[in-house]
């Protein structure tokens, strides 16, 4: 960043850069089809963390590796061991064959007064001149496991804003939803805008049963704009706990078909 301007100044143009700093402030919405039609909309926000810089989050308002009233543990990522994470998700990427020498971008929930769930969070990998190679979706269910599914295309070319790409369901998440079929993933990796979409198709005859997405804008991550999240956001953990179970149970009062939780893949990863 330009060393002569002030640091909210330099926060703000961090903003504009899809690999910059930011606080990504938006909704979350989802909306099953059928048998039943379920939907929902709540206000979230995502931090956007460029790997290679973590150490200037402290600056930034953001406890790291420590506790703090909002706080990011690397241990809540990537191995979950505590160590750092840029090395760890380079060397994921290098075995699959992903060409991604550029900076990579990590958008997940922090911890909100000493806890965190991420139901979902997203590894962007950027090539030299900017251009987005891969996303690595790591997916947490509420039993304590988790899965990562890596979105690529097979030419290895960079993925296009708006591109659909798929994966092969292979995660147990809810128990209102079998697992087969597929995902399909699309992303806007504008600076000052950023959406992951998921649509779940359950078989390929039909509509998706599940349409996923999170989106939000892009502000600049300083003290004074993380001072304002916690006074809106301090139940924020909760919040996303709650909201799983309760959307659960008004599927069961629906009578929704329940499905048991089968074993966790034998793979970590599929793509």
């Amino acid at each position: 960043m330009n060393a002569c301007l002030g640091s909210a100044a330099s926060a703000a143009l961090d903003a504009l850069d899809a690999r910059g700093y930011a606080i990504v402030d938006g909704a979350i919405g989802h909306r099953r089809t059928r048998p039943v039609e379920n939907a929902f909309r709540y206000p979230v926000f995502c931090l956007r963390l460029p790997l290679s810089r973590l150490a200037e989050l402290p600056a930034r308002g953001i406890a790291l590796d420590r506790r703090g009233a909002i706080s990011f543990h690397q241990r809540d990522h990537g191995p979950c061991d505590g160590s750092p994470l840029l090395p760890w998700i380079r060397a994921r990427l290098a075995r699959e064959g992903v060409d991604a020498d550029g900076e990579v971008v990590l958008h997940a929930f922090p911890r909100m007064l000493g806890y965190a769930f991420n139901p979902v969070s997203f590894w962007v990998a950027y090539d030299r001149r900017g251009a987005a190679r891969a996303v690595l979706a790591q997916v947490n269910n509420t039993f304590g496991e988790r899965h990562e599914y890596l979105v690529a295309r097979a030419d290895g070319q960079p993925i296009r804003d708006g591109e659909v790409l798929e994966a092969r369901k292979a995660f147990h998440v809810s128990p209102f939803c079998e697992v087969r079929g597929r995902y399909a993933f699309r992303f806007d990796f504008g600076g000052a805008r950023w959406l992951a979409r998921i649509d779940y198709f359950d078989r390929d005859d039909a509509a998706p049963l599940l349409e996923t997405w999170i989106s939000g804008r892009a502000a600049p991550l300083e003290p004074a704009t993380v001072r304002r999240l916690l006074w809106r956001y301090r139940w924020f953990t909760l919040g996303v706990v709650v909201r799983i179970h309760w959307q659960a149970f008004k599927l069961w009062r629906r009578h929704v078909p329940w499905f048991a939780k089968p074993a966790p893949p034998g793979a970590a990863m599929n793509r």
